[in-house]
């Protein structure tokens, strides 16, 4: 009943920028939290960075100052400008949100994710 569509990825060179976009879709009542996790090859899933439904926003120590979260409520949808890129980045980026969503008559709270997108940064 819900899902999650990322879209923005690809190759692009060390310094250069991309933006990721993730937008959900289905009988959707509320979106609570919503972050961006990176998984490289051989290493765990790990947050990049998250932003709650009000706005706050939280980035793990290695993209400070280069990347940013942001959501447009009315669109269902979260971003992630990441910018100054580096081979370290190179990762599949996924999208997950805490989504609040009906089903028949019942109402479920539950967390999901989408399918991932590549993002390689070539030196």
């Amino acid at each position: 009943q819900v899902q999650l569509a990322e879209f923005g990825g690809g190759l692009v060179q060390a310094g250069g920028s991309l933006r990721l976009s993730c937008a959900a879709s289905g009988s959707i009542t509320s979106l609570a939290a919503m972050g961006w996790y990176r998984q490289a090859p051989g290493k765990q899933r790990q947050l990049v960075a998250s932003i709650t439904g009000g706005g706050s926003t939280n980035y793990a120590e290695s993209v400070k100052g280069r990347f940013t979260i942001s959501r447009d409520n009315a669109k269902k949808t979260v971003y992630l400008q990441m910018n100054s890129l580096s081979p370290e980045d190179t990762a599949v980026y996924y999208c997950n949100a805490d989504v609040t969503y009906y089903s028949g008559r019942t109402y479920y709270t539950g967390n999901r994710w989408g399918q991932g997108t590549q993002v390689t940064v070539s030196s």
